[in-house]
């Protein structure tokens, strides 16, 4: 039982390529489209919008309503915080709302930062 914990802190840590393909992003966005959006109308139906989410503080789009744990969570939405979220979002932020169960493939979390970071200004990228 130790090991499979250990195990599953070193996955939860593991490092995010920061190169990642936009384009192979935007079509796994495809999965996150129906809850959330991006680009230059984008605004928060069932889950936020997600421009700028790159350096954001989580629970700050004014135009939706968060869970109490995300809300409390403190979290700054750096590349690996939002990595560690994709994988799994309950154990990332336990008694989050997010009905997602996670990517399980690196090359597709990275792919999708390397799409959420084309909208987000440059300067506020990690």
């Amino acid at each position: 039982m130790r090991i499979f914990a250990i195990a599953l802190l070193a996955a939860a840590a593991a490092p995010v390529s920061a190169a990642g393909d936009a384009a192979a992003g935007k079509q796994a966005f495809a999965r996150c489209a129906s809850c959330h959006q991006v680009g230059p109308s984008a605004r928060s139906a069932f889950g936020p919008q997600l421009n700028g989410i790159i350096g954001r503080h989580a629970a700050a789009a004014k135009d939706y309503r968060y869970s109490d744990a995300m809300r409390k969570s403190g979290i700054v939405w750096d590349e690996q915080r939002l990595a560690a979220f994709l994988r799994s979002p309950g154990k990332a932020v336990p008694g989050t709302s997010m009905r997602f169960w996670g990517l399980s493939d690196e090359k597709q979390i990275g792919d999708l930062l390397a799409y959420l970071r084309t909208f987000t200004p440059k300067g506020d990228q990690q």
